[in-house]
């Protein structure tokens, strides 16, 4: 039974945690993986808020001033992409990390020019969050590099038709129809995975 005494015990303890300990927010539409991602963050000593969806998390973003953010790609309202942008422009000093589902290589660019320091496949566990974090804020901070990996034509065409798919909202046959090819010799390229 929830009590008014248990909600003052609460708020005590979390006003007596230590002010060094970092701050995440999680955001994601699915209770079961928000609330298993909260546990896993908390036993690591962060506090931890949470939302489910975009305008949830910035009314707690903006209360609470977050160090970290997980963000769920595909969320009801507002997409995650859109919630790293509002997130990057309430504080531009928030790191944004993006999880999916359903992910492609051109969604992850996107993300990144967007501000979100990585882009991680779910599912991810907390170990796997807080590497990813560190990954993107070390290559952040590491001087920019002349010799760029370009490529192989089968990875630009795999990214490439993944970006129509996002584009059309994962329709296959306009997805083709744009790429103009068949429906079904689409389908057979989706079926496969990416190229090194």
């Amino acid at each position: 039974m929830y009590s008014r005494d248990a909600e003052v015990n609460d708020l005590a303890e979390h006003d007596n945690q230590d002010e060094s300990a970092r701050r995440i927010l999680l955001v994601d539409d699915s209770l079961p993986f928000r609330d298993r991602l909260a546990r896993a963050f908390e036993d690591r000593g962060f506090i931890v808020s949470t939302a489910e969806n975009a305008e949830e998390a910035l009314q707690v973003a903006r209360q609470e001033s977050p160090d970290m953010a997980v963000v769920d790609l595909r969320m009801p309202g507002a997409s995650g992409l859109e919630l790293v942008r509002e997130l990057k422009s309430l504080d531009d000093t928030i790191s944004v990390l993006v999880l999916s589902g359903f992910g492609s290589i051109a969604t992850a660019v996107d993300a990144i020019r967007l501000g979100a320091v990585n882009f991680l496949p779910k599912p991810a566990d907390a170990d796997d969050i807080l590497a990813a974090f560190q990954r993107g804020e070390a290559e952040a901070l590491a001087p920019a590099s002349s010799d760029h990996d370009v490529p192989s034509l089968a990875r630009a065409e795999w990214e490439h038709i993944h970006r129509v798919l996002a584009d059309v909202g994962g329709n296959i046959s306009e997805a083709a129809r744009r790429l103009g090819i068949h429906r079904r010799s689409l389908q057979r390229k989706l079926r496969k995975r990416a190229p090194e």
